[in-house]
């Protein structure tokens, strides 16, 4: 909490708040001290207030009360916010601060009488549209986009595809972050559009929970709905290691891994730990290779064995790798010239951005090179999945819940 609120952060937030309430009290324009004061207390009072139920719900968000991650969000709203309606007022002022100081040192007989210099209501008001934009995209996005699932349709070609393997449909879904959510129906919903895209292979690309492996319980009979086929293939992510909470001791943190292994086999999910499996189809084979987490990052540990896994695939023709960390892909990937296909998660698309044909922007692009949509150097292609949960702030702006399906195709 201490890294998040820098002394050049708490500055940046106090003055968003102090714009915010001028920009409120410039609109409402109270004509009476009382009015004034009014206005000041209200605005002080509601912003108080999130602030307060925001910090309380992130001290304490290992609770495991869900609906506590909303008040994160609203606070998050707020803060987005303000610091964009600070932007034109505070430069108004910079421009008056340079105005003065202009004055000050011009000749003595330019006149300096006259009605000084205000912000004006249109200002006011472009401030405050502008810092509405993030806030009720913000507030959309928790109500709806979090579960405004979206299928993608991606058209791969690769010549070395064996021929009985033209035309096969392959299915991703990655982070589902059960743990967020707060009742069935929406992953329900999710699981009928699974099922309704009948793909011949679907993978589940990591971090099933946040933490806790009882997170994804409650939904086991609802993703055991889930029709294929053929097996269901699923890795681990690094939220389901469960490092990022606190242990009585190491017996206690392996026994939760292992549970979460055995939910993997109950939803009827294959979970792949460094191995491979074949896919047969009319006397010619693919090969699957799933890897546990492995992050190109100092704060991740590398969990996952990709040499392990890529000598037990084979002489197959063509491999598909799952590893849910797409920094995996220039870390160690793109030395096995033989991996046709990887298939990540874990960006999120940071779960906010602009996501449109011509302009993809998110914050998450700062932290990771590949980090939403396809990929491709020389022959390799690999796929970020935005993810079909979220974690944190408990919605989607942009980067909606994705649903992936791939056509393969014999170049």
């Amino acid at each position: 909490m201490s890294r998040i609120f820098s002394p050049f952060v708490l500055v940046l937030l106090v003055l968003a708040e102090w714009y915010g309430l001028q920009a409120v009290r410039m609109l409402i324009h109270a004509d009476t001290a009382f009015g004034r004061r009014l206005t000041t207390g209200l605005y002080l009072l509601i912003t108080l207030g999130i602030w307060v139920l925001g910090i309380w719900a992130m001290m304490t968000r290992r609770e495991h009360a869900t609906y506590k991650a909303y008040f994160g969000g609203l606070l998050m709203a707020m803060i987005a916010a303000q610091l964009l309606t600070m932007v034109p007022l505070l430069l108004e002022d910079v421009v008056r601060v340079g105005r003065f100081a202009v004055r000050q040192f011009s000749p003595s007989d330019v006149a300096t009488t006259g009605t000084p210099i205000s912000r004006s209501t249109f200002l006011s008001w472009f401030a405050v549209l502008l810092g509405g934009i993030p806030f009720v995209a913000l507030l959309w996005g928790m109500v709806k986009g979090g579960t405004d699932y979206q299928v993608k349709r991606v058209k791969l070609r690769f010549a070395n595809l064996p021929a009985a393997f033209d035309g096969f449909r392959v299915l991703q879904i990655s982070d589902l972050h059960t743990g967020s959510f707060q009742s069935k129906e929406p992953l329900q919903r999710a699981v009928d559009l699974i099922n309704a895209q009948k793909a011949d292979l679907i993978f589940m690309t990591g971090d099933l929970v946040n933490n806790y492996a009882h997170e994804v319980e409650e939904h086991i009979d609802t993703l055991a709905g889930i029709k294929s086929d053929l097996p269901i293939y699923s890795i681990l992510g690094n939220h389901d290691y469960a490092d990022y909470v606190q242990w009585e001791s190491r017996e206690a943190k392996a026994a939760n891994l292992q549970r979460l292994i055995g939910n993997h086999a109950k939803i009827g999910w294959k979970l792949m730990l460094d191995e491979s499996h074949t896919i047969e189809r009319n006397g010619e084979k693919i090969a699957v290779l799933g890897v546990q987490n492995w992050g190109n990052n100092l704060h991740f540990p590398k969990y996952g064995n990709l040499a392990k896994a890529h000598a037990s695939s084979g002489d197959a023709p063509f491999k598909i790798l799952l590893s849910h960390d797409p920094s995996h892909w220039e870390g160690q990937v793109l030395d096995y010239q033989d991996i046709d296909l990887m298939l990540a998660g874990h960006t999120h698309g940071s779960q906010f951005g602009v996501n449109l044909p011509f302009l993809k922007w998110s914050p998450v692009q700062y932290v990771y090179k590949q980090w939403a949509g396809l990929y491709q150097k020389g022959k390799q292609y690999l796929y970020v999945n935005v993810g079909l949960g979220f974690i944190g702030y408990p919605g989607r702006v942009g980067f909606l819940p994705e649903i992936t399906v791939f056509e393969l195709h014999r170049a």
